[in-house]
């Protein structure tokens, strides 16, 4: 086994820092939506969906698109740097693979939603529309979780990342 050096464990300990943080950073926000913005725009619809529209509705599109991107790059930095660490760089692989799963399924589901809901003209023509509002917010308490499950699994990967430190 090839040795590690000092200076290449703090190198992926930083990176596994960083990416650990941003990520409980970004379910900060997932969380604070999910629990004040998601309830208004899915109380009452068409109403309550006025809050997602016009030129003064909530888009949070550009925020969620850099805070992600930001999160994904310093996930693929942690695993870069925490490569010939092979208990960590399997740990962060599984749970990119997890994230990698959910962002699809934001990318193919939610995102493509609240574009309909923001930009559908006559939202009385969207059938079923609190049902589909009902559904939306229902899964998104599921995607959030499994957020908060992947930013609970890097916990083990920083406290193994710490012993392996301490053990040099």
């Amino acid at each position: 086994m090839e040795a590690i050096s000092t200076s290449y464990l703090s190198r992926a300990e930083t990176w596994l820092f960083i990416t650990t943080l941003t990520y409980f950073l970004m379910n900060g926000a997932q969380l604070f939506e999910t629990a004040v913005l998601v309830p208004k725009w899915t109380a009452a619809p068409p109403e309550s969906l006025q809050l997602l529209r016009g030129k003064h509705g909530l888009d949070l599109k550009t925020f969620w698109i850099v805070i992600h991107s930001l999160h994904e790059i310093t996930f693929i930095l942690a695993v870069i740097f925490c490569w010939k660490l092979a208990p960590i760089r399997n740990g962060l692989l599984l749970l990119f693979m997890v994230h990698v799963a959910v962002r699809v399924w934001t990318l193919g589901y939610f995102a493509p939603m609240i574009l309909k809901f923001q930009n559908t003209e006559d939202l009385t023509q969207i059938p079923d529309l609190l049902r589909q509002t009902t559904l939306w917010r229902t899964l998104n308490y599921l995607r959030v979780g499994i957020f908060l499950a992947v930013s609970l699994g890097l916990i083990p990967l920083c406290l193994s990342m710490m012993t392996m430190k301490a053990g040099r």
